[in-house]
């Protein structure tokens, strides 16, 4: 035993065609969907491309350290997402350019770390899905320990290998396998909800709110001319 320092080799990744259901969803309606408690810390921001979509690739590294992230590059595989716990330190960048290429070549669908990039202009460039908390120029150290393929957190978020992972500009979430398939059909009706709601603001100029006319009527609001 090695705690600390453990590569599991074996991650159950969802059916593509489930994963792919989840394409160009808003990561808003998925998180209203999902008792809005499921997106990643807003400090988790878009450095690339902004549409995000994969399975988690999980890997734990320590602060300012991305021994076990290079070999999570060799590992993952294609459309996986790689899911970076950092620790949340902002002080020393985990990769920058070089190891994002790498990445998108394999195949790799994003990465997202807890923690700080460099080369952000260069990466920008590169229209490949990338989020972090930071960026910062201090490289980071080789020393370990990590794991890959475990339980992480990731922006607040715990993360397991092999959980559906979708970003855009407003941020990131993480979905569980075994609740995608009822949360796709919330998502879908909420979607046409909001499309009635806009088609009748365009036509009409109204915007019905009846349960908020009930909160605040039984609120007993003093109104003062």
């Amino acid at each position: 035993m090695n705690p600390g320092c453990r590569i599991y080799r074996n991650i159950t990744r969802p059916p593509r065609e489930l994963v792919e259901q989840f394409r160009d969803m808003p990561v808003a309606n998925i998180d209203d969907c999902m008792n809005r408690t499921a997106a990643l810390r807003y400090d988790i921001c878009p450095y690339g491309k902004k549409e995000l979509l994969g399975t988690a690739f999980t890997v734990k590294v320590a602060e300012g350290d991305n021994l076990f992230f290079h070999r999570a590059m060799d590992l993952a595989e294609p459309g996986d997402v790689i899911m970076i716990d950092a620790g949340g330190d902002p002080n020393r960048s985990i990769f920058g350019e070089i190891m994002v290429h790498y990445c998108r070549k394999r195949g790799i669908a994003g990465i997202v770390v807890d923690g700080s990039i460099r080369d952000a202009e260069a990466i920008a460039a590169m229209d490949y899905p990338v989020y972090a908390k930071g960026v910062t120029p201090n490289g980071p150290y080789k020393n370990g320990p990590g794991e890959i393929g475990g339980v992480i957190t990731v922006g607040g978020v715990v993360v397991y290998p092999g959980d559906i992972v979708v970003g855009d500009a407003d941020g990131v979430i993480v979905i569980r396998p075994e609740d995608a398939p009822a949360l796709v059909e919330k998502v879908n009706a909420q979607k046409a909800g909001e499309a009635k709601s806009i088609d009748l603001i365009e036509r009409e100029g109204l915007f019905p709110r009846p349960a908020i006319d009930e909160k605040l009527a039984s609120m007993d609001i003093e109104y003062i001319d």
